[in-house]
């Protein structure tokens, strides 16, 4: 069976797009990021969904979960859908970032730049796990970079699984450390 495939891949996919059908006219950036952490943060049915599958989808095995290493087993990454009209053309990924077992206190990923902006679902997947986000570090809930924004995500305290959706599923590696950003940020 392919891992997209996969029955919980198949429920997280359509329970992401339900969850776009309600945040796709929404422009990412702080607004949005406040408005996702006070409104689909954890006890919110589309944040506990998500957690969940995700969390059966690591400790199962099941294959589908960020399955692609990027700098080891520490830091992996697997597109799961492109975009489609279901996902309202948003490309759904999950990335695994550890930076324990990668021996270090603040895992760095790869610097990249947001062309359309990006909606990130953090979910730890140990206490105090966190990502940085644009406006600094988030436990479980929410970040949501502005289009045209460029960092390098990362991880501190323990592993944390990013779910993300691109608009367009656009993302650029592109991108120059150092470089202003615009003001949506």
């Amino acid at each position: 069976m392919s891992s997209s495939k996969h029955p919980n891949c198949q429920k997280l996919i359509q329970r992401v797009s339900e969850f776009l059908s309600e945040v796709e006219n929404l422009t990412p950036g702080r607004d949005l990021e406040r408005r996702l952490n006070r409104e689909y943060g954890p006890g919110n049915a589309f944040y506990d969904d998500f957690a969940r599958l995700i969390r059966e989808g690591l400790e199962y095995n099941e294959g589908w979960v960020a399955t692609d290493e990027v700098q080891g087993a520490y830091y992996r990454r697997t597109r799961i859908s492109p975009p489609t009209e279901a996902t309202r053309f948003c490309s759904i990924t999950t990335v695994y970032m550890d930076p324990r077992a990668g021996h270090q206190d603040i895992l760095r990923g790869q610097y990249h730049l947001h062309p359309y902006g990006e909606i990130n679902c953090v979910i730890p997947m140990s206490d105090g796990a966190q990502l940085k986000g644009m406006s600094g570090w988030q436990g479980a809930g929410w970040t949501s970079p502005g289009p045209g924004t460029h960092h390098y995500p990362e991880a501190r305290t323990g592993a944390v699984v990013v779910l993300f959706f691109l608009p367009a599923g656009r993302i650029s590696y592109n991108a120059t450390p150092g470089a202003p950003q615009p003001v949506s940020v």
